[in-house]
């Protein structure tokens, strides 16, 4: 039995999640924002690249937006962590960790991202502070300094042009054998970036900062900034339980609308696109205004009788 019905559930209370509840809440619709506090970005001190709120802490960005979600009276957010979807004939139904039930027209996976870091030992301590994995988010803090790429063959290429743009002194270390063809080596050589094979066996650091890079034959790299993209899997399991289809990423596969393959379910943020606090919020965005959409124009059509008269 559910404890309560709702128009929309949105599971994951971060930016994504957040501005669909807003739009949404502006539309007078009644929502439930499910959220457990621990979005992808709370490891690192501060936030860039987004218009007005630029190099202010995640945490600050956070509270501002539910404060602004919540002053819609028809939106209500909850701590707790949704643990089981069912489709209904009309709807869905959510469990939560708690134990409750809620039902609900529509549903929004907001659900974001969990990083797998190695476990090379202090690498966690360093994570979104001195290694970082988007230059967009944190290259302008970080330029200029001894930097390094920790990844191989297409991956280092990705990342290459971009972070070589901001530092002179650039290092790809490949944890391994080098797995480039001679073209790309050329490159690499024509811009003055070196490739280290050694495999890496710890991080020194002092407070999340890097200090040097630790290798197996016991040797050490003083280094500054580190950038690395970790694996990563979509946080919770409603999308599988639910059978949305993926995207080669990865990912939680939606149209232009954020649409997924299931009925009624929508997916923003993280979870299907990119890990962008902009974009996040855009998407959302769109899911409050198409949810609203179709939610309106099914209240809005005409009886039968009426269109034949």
């Amino acid at each position: 039995m559910s404890d309560e019905d709702y128009e929309v559930i949105i599971v994951g209370g971060s930016y994504a999640g957040l501005s669909a509840a807003l739009t949404l809440g502006r539309s007078l619709r009644k929502v439930l924002v499910i959220d457990k506090g621990e979005p992808c970005n709370r490891f690192t001190p501060h936030s860039h690249n987004f218009l007005t709120r630029d190099g202010q802490a995640p945490e600050d960005i956070s509270k501002r937006a539910v404060s602004d979600v919540l002053k819609y009276e028809t939106v209500r957010l909850i701590n707790d962590y949704a643990v089981e979807a069912v489709v209904l004939d009309q709807g869905f139904s959510i469990v939560t960790d708690s134990g409750s039930h809620y039902t609900s027209q529509k549903l929004v996976l907001a659900t974001g991202l969990k990083d797998i870091l190695p476990e090379i030992n202090g690498f966690a301590e360093c994570w979104g502070k001195s290694i970082v994995h988007c230059p967009y988010c944190h290259g302008y803090e970080e330029k200029g300094r001894s930097t390094g790429i920790l990844a191989n063959g297409e991956g280092a290429m990705h990342y290459a042009p971009l972070v070589k743009n901001l530092t002179g002194e650039l290092t790809i270390f490949t944890n391994g054998k080098a797995e480039f063809a001679q073209d790309e080596l050329t490159l690499l050589g024509q811009n003055e970036i070196t490739i280290d094979e050694r495999p890496l066996v710890s991080v020194q650091q002092s407070n999340g900062r890097i200090e040097a890079l630790n290798f197996d034959d016991r040797q050490q790299v003083p280094l500054e900034v580190l950038y690395c993209a970790v694996p990563f899997e979509i946080n919770g399991r409603l999308h599988s339980l639910l059978d949305c289809e993926l995207d080669e990423r990865g990912l939680i596969k939606v149209d232009f609308a954020q649409k997924t393959n299931v009925k009624d379910v929508f997916a923003c943020g993280d979870n299907s696109g990119m890990r962008s606090l902009s974009k996040a919020i855009a998407a959302g965005t769109m899911v409050g205004a198409m949810i609203n959409f179709e939610l309106a124009n099914a209240k809005f059509q005409f009886p039968d009788k009426v269109l034949g008269d």
